[in-house]
Protein backbone atom coordinates (compact mmCIF):
# COMPACT_ATOMS: atom_id res chain seq x y z
CA UNK A 1 0.00 0.00 0.00
CA UNK A 2 1.63 3.50 -0.71
CA UNK A 3 2.35 5.68 1.89
CA UNK A 4 0.03 8.73 2.02
CA UNK A 5 1.38 11.89 0.36
CA UNK A 6 0.82 15.20 2.29
CA UNK A 7 0.94 18.41 0.03
CA UNK A 8 1.17 22.12 1.71
CA UNK A 9 2.05 24.80 -0.05
CA UNK A 10 3.85 27.72 1.93
CA UNK A 11 3.00 31.31 0.74
CA UNK A 12 6.13 33.87 1.63
CA UNK A 13 5.34 36.75 3.20
CA UNK A 14 1.95 38.26 1.96
CA UNK A 15 2.80 42.68 1.44
CA UNK A 16 0.43 45.30 1.38
CA UNK A 17 -3.17 45.47 -0.27
CA UNK A 18 -1.52 44.00 -3.98
CA UNK A 19 -0.81 40.68 -1.63
CA UNK A 20 -4.25 40.29 -0.16
CA UNK A 21 -5.24 41.18 -3.62
CA UNK A 22 -3.20 38.26 -5.16
CA UNK A 23 -4.47 35.73 -2.54
CA UNK A 24 -7.94 36.51 -2.42
CA UNK A 25 -8.25 36.58 -6.52
CA UNK A 26 -5.40 33.23 -6.85
CA UNK A 27 -4.88 30.91 -4.11
CA UNK A 28 -8.62 29.07 -4.25
CA UNK A 29 -6.68 28.32 -8.14
CA UNK A 30 -3.46 27.37 -6.99
CA UNK A 31 -4.66 25.13 -4.25
CA UNK A 32 -6.72 23.39 -7.18
CA UNK A 33 -3.85 22.92 -9.48
CA UNK A 34 -1.52 21.59 -7.18
CA UNK A 35 -4.28 19.68 -5.24
CA UNK A 36 -2.79 21.28 -1.68
CA UNK A 37 -3.84 19.63 1.53
CA UNK A 38 -2.47 22.21 3.69
CA UNK A 39 -1.74 26.16 3.07
CA UNK A 40 0.57 28.60 5.34
CA UNK A 41 1.50 32.05 4.86
CA UNK A 42 3.38 35.02 6.71
CA UNK A 43 0.64 37.32 7.24
CA UNK A 44 3.26 40.09 8.93
CA UNK A 45 3.59 42.52 6.51
CA UNK A 46 -0.09 42.06 4.94
CA UNK A 47 -1.44 45.73 6.55
CA UNK A 48 0.32 48.42 4.32
CA UNK A 49 3.65 46.74 4.96
CA UNK A 50 4.09 46.45 8.34
CA UNK A 51 1.58 44.18 10.46
CA UNK A 52 -1.71 42.23 10.52
CA UNK A 53 -4.67 43.99 10.45
CA UNK A 54 -7.90 41.69 11.38
CA UNK A 55 -9.76 42.53 8.16
CA UNK A 56 -6.16 40.93 6.70
CA UNK A 57 -6.47 37.92 8.73
CA UNK A 58 -9.87 37.07 8.03
CA UNK A 59 -9.40 37.84 4.48
CA UNK A 60 -6.49 34.78 4.60
CA UNK A 61 -8.43 32.54 6.40
CA UNK A 62 -11.50 32.74 4.03
CA UNK A 63 -9.00 32.65 0.85
CA UNK A 64 -7.55 29.20 2.08
CA UNK A 65 -4.88 29.77 4.44
CA UNK A 66 -4.88 27.35 6.95
CA UNK A 67 -2.01 28.76 9.41
CA UNK A 68 -0.67 32.30 9.15
CA UNK A 69 3.08 33.24 10.56
CA UNK A 70 4.16 36.20 12.08
CA UNK A 71 8.02 38.08 12.20
CA UNK A 72 9.18 41.28 13.66
CA UNK A 73 6.61 43.02 12.59
CA UNK A 74 3.19 41.09 14.10
CA UNK A 75 3.61 44.13 16.96
CA UNK A 76 2.56 47.15 14.65
CA UNK A 77 -0.89 46.67 14.56
CA UNK A 78 -2.29 46.45 17.96
CA UNK A 79 -6.18 45.51 16.71
CA UNK A 80 -4.56 42.41 16.25
CA UNK A 81 -2.57 41.66 19.56
CA UNK A 82 -5.68 40.08 21.44
CA UNK A 83 -6.18 37.35 18.46
CA UNK A 84 -2.53 35.91 18.90
CA UNK A 85 -3.98 34.06 21.97
CA UNK A 86 -7.56 33.56 20.80
CA UNK A 87 -6.90 32.22 17.24
CA UNK A 88 -4.99 28.93 17.62
CA UNK A 89 -3.76 29.09 13.99
CA UNK A 90 -2.32 32.73 14.32
CA UNK A 91 1.12 32.40 14.93
CA UNK A 92 3.92 34.93 16.38
CA UNK A 93 7.79 33.49 16.75
CA UNK A 94 7.60 31.23 19.57
CA UNK A 95 10.96 32.49 20.63
CA UNK A 96 10.01 35.89 21.75
CA UNK A 97 9.36 36.09 25.26
CA UNK A 98 6.86 33.94 27.38
CA UNK A 99 5.41 37.06 28.78
CA UNK A 100 4.18 38.51 25.04
CA UNK A 101 1.16 37.83 23.76
CA UNK A 102 0.43 34.63 21.58
CA UNK A 103 1.54 31.35 21.02
CA UNK A 104 4.45 30.18 18.18
CA UNK A 105 3.12 26.63 17.30
CA UNK A 106 0.38 25.13 16.35
CA UNK A 107 -1.38 21.88 15.29
CA UNK A 108 -4.18 21.62 12.80
CA UNK A 109 -5.27 18.14 11.45
CA UNK A 110 -2.32 16.29 10.26
CA UNK A 111 0.54 18.89 10.15
CA UNK A 112 2.49 21.03 12.66
CA UNK A 113 3.45 24.55 12.17
CA UNK A 114 6.39 26.41 14.37
CA UNK A 115 7.42 29.77 13.89
CA UNK A 116 10.94 31.43 15.02
CA UNK A 117 12.30 34.78 14.50
CA UNK A 118 16.45 34.86 13.98
CA UNK A 119 18.32 36.64 16.60
CA UNK A 120 21.19 37.86 13.93
CA UNK A 121 20.57 41.51 12.96
CA UNK A 122 16.82 40.84 13.95
CA UNK A 123 15.00 41.75 17.57
CA UNK A 124 16.56 40.78 20.62
CA UNK A 125 14.81 36.62 21.64
CA UNK A 126 15.78 33.55 22.77
CA UNK A 127 17.40 31.00 21.74
CA UNK A 128 16.07 29.60 18.35
CA UNK A 129 17.70 26.06 18.68
CA UNK A 130 16.70 25.53 21.96
CA UNK A 131 13.28 26.75 21.71
CA UNK A 132 12.69 24.56 18.80
CA UNK A 133 14.06 21.40 20.35
CA UNK A 134 10.68 21.64 22.73
CA UNK A 135 7.89 23.19 19.79
CA UNK A 136 9.74 19.60 18.15
CA UNK A 137 9.04 17.34 20.94
CA UNK A 138 5.81 18.27 22.41
CA UNK A 139 4.35 18.43 18.27
CA UNK A 140 5.95 15.02 17.61
CA UNK A 141 3.73 13.54 20.07
CA UNK A 142 0.59 14.33 17.80
CA UNK A 143 2.22 14.74 14.27
CA UNK A 144 5.36 13.60 12.56
CA UNK A 145 4.36 16.07 9.76
CA UNK A 146 5.84 19.54 11.25
CA UNK A 147 6.68 22.67 8.91
CA UNK A 148 9.16 25.39 10.64
CA UNK A 149 8.87 29.33 9.63
CA UNK A 150 12.31 30.91 10.48
CA UNK A 151 11.58 34.65 10.12
CA UNK A 152 15.71 35.40 9.87
CA UNK A 153 17.92 38.18 8.12
CA UNK A 154 21.07 35.83 8.21
CA UNK A 155 21.56 32.78 5.74
CA UNK A 156 24.31 31.29 8.13
CA UNK A 157 21.40 30.75 10.54
CA UNK A 158 18.74 29.96 9.06
CA UNK A 159 20.85 27.16 7.36
CA UNK A 160 22.77 25.96 10.81
CA UNK A 161 19.03 25.69 12.27
CA UNK A 162 17.84 23.25 9.27
CA UNK A 163 20.49 20.96 9.45
CA UNK A 164 20.17 20.88 13.73
CA UNK A 165 16.58 19.81 12.92
CA UNK A 166 17.46 17.91 10.24
CA UNK A 167 15.28 14.68 10.11
CA UNK A 168 13.23 15.73 12.86
CA UNK A 169 10.74 18.31 10.82
CA UNK A 170 9.23 18.19 7.23
CA UNK A 171 10.54 21.32 6.21
CA UNK A 172 12.76 24.55 7.25
CA UNK A 173 11.43 27.64 4.98
CA UNK A 174 12.54 31.53 5.68
CA UNK A 175 10.71 34.19 5.47
CA UNK A 176 11.73 37.95 5.93
CA UNK A 177 14.01 38.80 3.01
CA UNK A 178 11.26 39.13 0.63
CA UNK A 179 13.51 37.68 -2.27
CA UNK A 180 13.22 34.22 -3.54
CA UNK A 181 16.15 32.13 -2.98
CA UNK A 182 17.12 29.11 -5.56
CA UNK A 183 18.93 27.01 -3.36
CA UNK A 184 15.95 24.16 -2.34
CA UNK A 185 16.91 21.48 -1.37
CA UNK A 186 16.21 17.99 0.94
CA UNK A 187 18.92 17.67 3.44
CA UNK A 188 19.88 14.08 4.06
CA UNK A 189 17.96 13.33 7.76
CA UNK A 190 14.81 14.15 4.92
CA UNK A 191 14.12 17.67 6.13
CA UNK A 192 13.43 20.20 3.07
CA UNK A 193 14.68 23.22 3.18
CA UNK A 194 15.38 27.21 1.43
CA UNK A 195 16.74 30.03 2.53
CA UNK A 196 14.27 32.57 1.14
CA UNK A 197 10.21 31.42 -0.32
CA UNK A 198 10.14 35.26 -1.51
CA UNK A 199 7.20 37.79 -1.11
CA UNK A 200 3.81 37.53 -2.33
CA UNK A 201 3.38 40.95 -3.10
CA UNK A 202 3.37 43.97 -5.74
CA UNK A 203 5.81 43.30 -8.87
CA UNK A 204 8.45 45.93 -9.65
CA UNK A 205 8.59 46.84 -5.94
CA UNK A 206 11.62 47.09 -3.66
CA UNK A 207 10.81 43.96 -1.34
CA UNK A 208 6.90 45.51 -1.76
CA UNK A 209 7.49 49.23 -1.32
CA UNK A 210 6.99 51.83 -3.69
CA UNK A 211 10.02 51.88 -5.86
CA UNK A 212 10.83 56.00 -6.16
CA UNK A 213 10.22 56.18 -2.40
CA UNK A 214 13.11 53.53 -1.57
CA UNK A 215 15.35 54.96 -4.06
CA UNK A 216 15.08 58.68 -2.16
CA UNK A 217 15.20 57.00 1.37
CA UNK A 218 18.63 55.47 0.35
CA UNK A 219 20.07 58.29 -1.55
CA UNK A 220 19.39 60.84 1.09
CA UNK A 221 19.32 58.14 4.28
CA UNK A 222 16.40 59.87 5.71
CA UNK A 223 13.55 58.09 7.57
CA UNK A 224 10.99 58.39 4.96
CA UNK A 225 8.37 56.22 5.62
CA UNK A 226 8.09 53.36 3.35
CA UNK A 227 5.18 53.37 1.28
CA UNK A 228 3.53 49.45 -0.39
CA UNK A 229 3.86 49.76 -4.04
CA UNK A 230 0.22 49.66 -6.08
CA UNK A 231 1.52 47.34 -8.53
CA UNK A 232 -0.36 44.05 -9.11
CA UNK A 233 0.35 41.49 -7.01
CA UNK A 234 1.81 38.15 -7.26
CA UNK A 235 2.43 34.85 -4.93
CA UNK A 236 5.60 32.95 -4.38
CA UNK A 237 6.45 30.07 -2.33
CA UNK A 238 7.40 26.95 -2.36
CA UNK A 239 4.77 23.20 -2.60
CA UNK A 240 6.38 20.76 -0.26
CA UNK A 241 5.12 16.73 -0.64
CA UNK A 242 5.72 14.54 2.58
CA UNK A 243 5.14 10.91 3.63
CA UNK A 244 2.52 11.39 6.40
CA UNK A 245 4.29 7.88 7.86
CA UNK A 246 7.36 9.10 8.31
CA UNK A 247 7.14 12.93 8.06
CA UNK A 248 10.15 13.47 5.99
CA UNK A 249 9.68 15.28 2.35
CA UNK A 250 9.91 13.61 -0.48
CA UNK A 251 10.19 16.60 -2.87
CA UNK A 252 9.98 20.73 -2.85
CA UNK A 253 9.37 23.27 -5.66
CA UNK A 254 9.22 26.57 -5.81
CA UNK A 255 6.47 28.61 -7.57
CA UNK A 256 5.59 32.22 -8.45
CA UNK A 257 2.49 33.20 -9.78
Amino acid sequence: MQDKIITTLLLGDVYGESGCRAVFLKLRDLVDKTRADYVVANGENANEGFGLSVANMNLLFSSGVNVITSGNHIWQSEEIIPYLDSEKNLLRPANYSSMVPGHGFTVTKEIGVVNLIGRQMLVPAEDPFKVATDMVRRIRQQTKTIFVDFHAESTEEKEALAYYLDGTVTAVVGTHTHVQTADERILDGGTAYITDIGMSGPEDSVIGGDAAVSVRRQKTQMPIKAQPSKNPGYLSGVIVKSDASTGKAVSIERFTV
